[in-house]
């Protein structure tokens, strides 16, 4: 006796319809299919980002946006760290967006901001008031969120804002 050789697709479908094999390979073929999909998604809701970021003229020297899962890594060379805050908060405050892995560097260095999620019934005078003691102040924050933001009423829970610091 030795090897006997067999036409694979002919004879009775013994296996339920397809082999093992067969079955394992269609598999494989469809993951292939489903991560390429999701990497061409990726590649375009990160490409989307970047233009967001372009048309807010947010100006980031050699910027590249790339998202993996719920995460978006985000890199290249800001004029100041108000930009890099505000790239941040775009990129963060994207729906579908839980993460963002800030790699970008800053050209002329500045104190940090701090960031506040904004909860519901959360205002840019109540927000003021909190961290500054004072809720007239609350232009302050607006204008360090332009030009996320058009309207200062115009704010939801969940997003993030910048706070600068007060000198």
């Amino acid at each position: 006796m030795g090897l006997f050789s067999f036409i694979k697709e002919a004879g009775a479908k013994i296996f339920g319809g397809k082999s093992e094999t067969e079955k394992a390979a269609e598999a494989a073929a469809a993951s292939a299919a489903a991560a390429e999909a999701v990497a061409v998604a990726n590649a375009a809701n990160a490409a989307a980002i970047a233009e967001t970021i372009k048309d807010l003229d947010l100006h980031v020297d050699d910027l590249t946006v790339s998202i993996e899962g719920d995460t978006a890594t985000i890199s290249g060379l800001a004029h100041d760290q108000a930009t890099k805050e505000k790239v941040v908060l775009v990129v963060g405050n994207t729906a579908g967006i839980a993460t963002v892995d800030d790699q970008m560097t800053v050209e002329h260095v500045e104190p940090e901001a701090q960031f506040h999620t904004v909860a519901s019934g959360d205002t840019l005078g109540k927000i003021a008031k909190n961290y500054y003691g004072n809720a007239m102040k609350y232009p302050v924050i607006f204008e360090a969120n332009k030009p996320m933001l058009t309207d200062p009423d115009k704010i939801y829970p969940g997003q993030v804002l910048r706070i600068p610091h007060m000198d």
